[in-house]
């Protein structure tokens, strides 16, 4: 990736992005995550997402624990230049860490509360083994 492209980029003041990664084929959003500089490289490079954990400080390349890998089918950048959009295969059909298919599985339901809406497609302690 040129350092032109990078440049392009309008980065927050930690010198973030945010990134939309949405299921190649169907379009459903699966999951939102941060890219620094180096993510962004490494996923232009390896053709598998690499987002920036600001929970754990360092780099994540998604599925390294549970083989759950996005593989990057497409990368697009919005008309502000301030969001990406990466178009994914993602690997095992589960992109969320609750064990299921995408992150957006809570509805607003007609009491006001948030509901789960979505199943679990495998129980997290079957993914992440310590």
């Amino acid at each position: 990736m040129s350092a032109a492209a990078l440049d392009a980029i309008r980065w927050t003041a930690d010198g973030l992005v945010p990134v939309i990664a949405q299921e190649a084929g169907s379009g459903r959003v699966l999951m939102f995550a941060w890219m620094n500089r180096e993510a962004l490289a490494h996923t232009v490079a390896t053709g598998e997402a690499v987002y920036w954990s600001r929970s754990r400080g360092r780099l994540w390349h998604k599925g390294e624990e549970s083989g759950h890998v996005q593989k990057v089918r497409d990368l697009r950048l919005d008309c502000d230049a301030d969001v990406l959009l990466l178009e994914v295969e993602q690997v095992g059909g589960i992109a969320c860490h609750t064990g299921r298919h995408h992150c957006f599985f809570q509805a607003l339901d007609a009491n006001g509360d948030w509901t789960a809406v979505e199943a679990v497609l495998k129980r997290p302690d079957e993914i992440y083994r310590s």
